[in-house]
């Protein structure tokens, strides 16, 4: 094998291999001189087919196996010899003809471009200083919370007759929509419980019936929203014809330890701890949130050096894509955003290069501590996969086992979110007390700028 240096510029390394033809031949012929005796070839006893028949029938299958091997190795071999950190995997380039390495006509010739990794030393993280935004439950959003729950086990009596329907009423209705005097898909129902206050029909249509009484027969005007689902009748203006058949009025509920019984809750107090227990998830999830934000601006701050460029064009190739898919969904242009496409792509950039920064230092300080994810974490990782394909769960975990690259793609995150934990426990928090709007407050900045 023959190695030659191209290029050492930067962060860059690029090297021009040659593995001779002679030592391809002599792999080829290994690899048939295994498989002879397994061979069954019409007019041939088992294991006594001629070598240059075998090369024949099986030599440019088996000459492909084997410049894969080469590449393989010999790039490996260049790595290890000049002990280079590589920040992804290195890029292959064949040089030599496909058709004439598989014929066995030529030397195996391809550079290879490898991006390393850059010296640097991160950041103490016991020197961080970091703000951890918390909010305690509100008493009122529990009682919000157990008035939702009320009302969906709330039942409903008929009214008296001519009684006319008020919000949080039911009807029971049929309707039919039309468009320009044309009923359409989906717009017709018969017997259909609707509770007027509930926000399941589109905007207008439940209040045109408060004050309805049974026997009524009403037109209900309305307009589908611009955004509607179905691009047939989004933005169009539609004719309900509908008929109140029945109207019931709500039956009290008493939020007690009876009905906490019914939820399957020994006790409403214990109902109450329930809920804020599941709010205070929420909660403590936004607060994580905000501390990794500051955690990756801190980090960003704290470091400056040179990014291998590989690494950024293609963080910057799959914003930039998920940027212009974006656009094309929402039918915008580059001035519908008050920028022109190379303003954005210069933000973007920024973008990326953070990313691939934090991504860095990031990695760097996992490994200098030793960080790494157990089978255990990644398991309870794919079996949470699993279970977003309810009957597919084996067809899941056969993907990852069979494949590495998406394994790694689910590792990723996992491995950032480990890494971030401790170096949030190194580092010197202070609690703030915060509003729960504050607290839940979404982040502004562009989609991708974390790490």
């Amino acid at each position: 094998m023959q190695v030659t240096e191209i290029t050492t510029e930067g962060l860059k390394r690029e090297f021009a291999i040659l593995v001779p033809r002679a030592d391809l031949d002599a792999k080829v012929d290994g690899k048939l001189a295994e498989i002879k005796d397994k061979v069954q070839l019409k007019g041939f006893r088992p294991g006594k087919v001629p070598l240059a028949h075998l090369k024949k029938t099986y030599g440019k299958g088996v000459m492909g196996e084997v410049v894969e091997e080469a590449v393989n190795e010999a790039t490996q071999a260049a790595v290890a010899e000049r002990k280079l950190r590589a920040a992804q995997p290195p890029r292959i380039e064949l040089t030599a003809k496909a058709d004439d390495l598989v014929a066995g006509k030529t030397d195996l010739t391809f550079n290879v471009t490898v991006d390393v990794m850059p010296e640097f030393t991160p950041v103490d993280p016991a020197t961080l200083s970091l703000t951890r935004l918390t909010a305690e439950v509100p008493a009122e959003d529990i009682e919000k919370a157990l008035g939702r729950m009320a009302d969906q086990q709330r039942t409903f009596t008929a009214k008296e007759e001519g009684a006319a329907a008020a919000t949080g009423d039911q009807l029971k209705i049929d309707f039919e929509g039309k468009i320009d005097g044309v009923p359409f898909d989906g717009g017709k129902a018969e017997d259909f419980m609707l509770v007027l206050g509930s926000g399941m029909f589109i905007p207008g249509f439940e209040e045109q019936l408060v004050g309805a009484k049974a026997g009524d027969e009403k037109a209900v005007n309305v307009t589908f929203p611009e955004a509607y689902g179905s691009a047939e009748l989004a933005g169009k203006a539609a004719v309900f014809d509908v008929k109140v058949k029945e109207v019931r009025g709500a039956d009290a509920v008493e939020i007690d330890d009876a009905f906490a019984a019914k939820m399957g809750i020994e006790s409403l107090d214990k109902l109450k701890e329930l809920i804020s227990a599941q709010m205070g998830a929420d909660y403590a999830r936004a607060s994580r949130s905000h501390i990794k934000r500051a955690l990756l601006d801190a980090l960003d701050k704290a470091h400056d050096f040179p990014l291998p460029e590989g690494m950024v064009e293609a963080e910057f190739d799959a914003i930039w894509k998920a940027v212009l898919g974006e656009l094309e969904r929402e039918k915008k242009t580059f001035e519908d955003e008050g920028k022109s496409e190379d303003e954005l792509k210069a933000e973007y950039r920024k973008i990326a290069e953070r990313r691939v920064r934090l991504g860095l230092v990031l990695a760097e300080i996992g490994r200098l501590n030793s960080l790494d994810l157990t089978q255990e974490e990644l398991g309870r990782a794919v079996a949470a996969e699993a279970r977003r394909y309810p009957g597919q769960e084996q067809q899941v975990f056969e993907f990852y086992q069979k494949n590495p690259q998406a394994l790694a793609q689910l590792r990723a995150p996992l491995y950032e979110d480990k890494v971030v934990d401790f170096v949030v426990a190194m580092a010197k928090v202070e609690d703030k007390k915060v509003s729960k709007e504050d607290l839940m407050k979404e982040d502004d900045m562009p989609e991708g700028y974390g790490a």
